[in-house]
């Protein structure tokens, strides 16, 4: 009988867990998929996820828009980290009013939420912004 040498286990355990990595990102759907910029290492980033609504949102956010509130901009260090495919920067998103949050599009696994004036959708597992729709809270 063979026995599997140490470096073959510790190669097949690196495979497993490397071919894993994908799967950690933003959840995948059927429905489309966008493409994402790049890190600051100049890597490319892949975000996949839902086809957004951008008309429905715009919409629903134009009718509501005494329930929502007063907005301001962004401090421009902040604004330049909400990016697609980057965590949502701690601290600085608002939730929708239940009003609101229920007639917006909804994309299962991810959320809207409110930054400045600036409206995000981000994976709710994860914390990662899909879609970064500026200043339609002007």
């Amino acid at each position: 009988m063979l026995k599997p040498s140490r470096f073959a286990l510790l190669g097949t355990g690196l495979a497993l867990i490397l071919s894993a990595q994908p799967g950690l990102a933003a959840p995948k759907h059927d429905k489309g998929s966008h493409q994402g910029g790049h890190d600051s290492s100049g890597a490319s980033i892949q975000v996949s996820g839902p086809t957004i609504d951008i008309g429905r949102v715009r919409i629903v956010l134009g009718e509501n828009r005494n329930l929502i509130g007063p907005t301001t901009a962004l401090p421009p260090g902040v604004s330049k980290n909400l990016e697609r495919g980057k965590p949502l920067p701690p601290g600085i998103a608002k939730n929708f009013d239940g009003r609101v949050q229920s007639q917006l599009p909804h994309y299962d696994g991810y959320e809207w939420k409110q930054v400045g004036r600036d409206v995000v959708l981000v994976a709710i597992a994860t914390g990662i912004v899909y879609e970064v729709l500026r200043n339609v809270l002007d």
